[in-house]
């Protein structure tokens, strides 16, 4: 489990953001959605420890990230998965040495133990025979399964992903979707996932939590979504036509 409280950052002194407090537990797929400029992407790097916080406290599993020393940090960084935006593969190694690169940086495990779990996540994400591939010879999606596989051969306690379903399609993204919940729930992982596609938040929000201006404005599951009165999670959800024709039959059947 994730746990912030009041959670404050500014840069030049302007606040950015401004006394977030929330949870995200094990085995859950929690999301942070907002418009532009309303702090997410800083909220993400807060957890991934890549901002330091004026304020605030972020707790995993209870141990509180500013009071850990060099040799603690680094083991919590080892126990953390990253699916960025792009994917951030290295596209002069192959899909299988993109894989094995964090175990290579922060095990001692041999050549055979590297190589049989780069085998076995590769399996995992349905990606069994691209081993020998370089990232330029295989698809959008596959590139994005290369990254989730990449981020959990540590197995790791914390999943981040940033904008996983950036450039997909709407299927691919789906699939996407479905690997990082099925993931999540098969190794009992927190994962928190930083996201603008509302077709996801809907699919597999079960924690959203909704920045408006620094500030958390809202925060529920994607069915509580549906009834909720709050102005700003309304506005910015049912934007859409679509979203909110689908709000309107699911609050017309809560009628009768």
């Amino acid at each position: 489990m994730i746990e912030v409280e009041g959670l404050y950052k500014e840069f030049n002194k302007v606040p950015v953001l401004k006394g977030v407090t929330t949870t995200f537990e094990k085995g859950k797929t929690s999301m942070i959605i907002g418009q532009s400029g309303s702090g997410k992407t800083v909220f993400l790097k807060c957890l991934l420890g890549l901002h330091v916080p004026e304020k605030g406290i972020i707790s995993f599993d209870g141990r509180k990230q500013s009071e850990l020393d060099i040799k603690a940090k680094r083991q919590l960084r080892k126990e953390m998965g990253m699916v960025f935006q792009g994917g951030a593969l290295y596209d002069s190694l192959t899909v299988e040495e993109n894989i094995m690169f964090p175990l290579k940086m922060f095990t001692k495990d041999s050549k055979g133990e590297m190589q049989k779990r780069v085998d076995f996540v590769l399996d995992r994400v349905n990606l069994e025979n691209a081993n020998k591939k370089f990232p330029s010879e295989i698809s959008g999606g596959m590139q994005k399964r290369v990254a989730i596989a990449r981020a959990i051969v540590m197995n790791p306690k914390y999943l981040f992903c940033d904008e996983p379903n950036s450039g997909l399609d709407p299927n691919t993204a789906t699939v996407i979707d479905n690997l990082i919940q099925e993931i999540t729930k098969e190794y009992n992982i927190t994962t928190v996932i930083n996201s603008h596609d509302m077709n996801s938040v809907m699919e597999i929000g079960e924690k959203i939590v909704f920045l408006k201006d620094g500030v958390k404005a809202w925060e529920g599951s994607n069915k509580e979504i549906f009834k909720t009165e709050n102005e700003a999670i309304v506005n910015f959800v049912y934007s859409s036509n679509l979203f909110k024709k689908v709000r309107e039959v699911y609050l017309n059947e809560k009628k009768y």
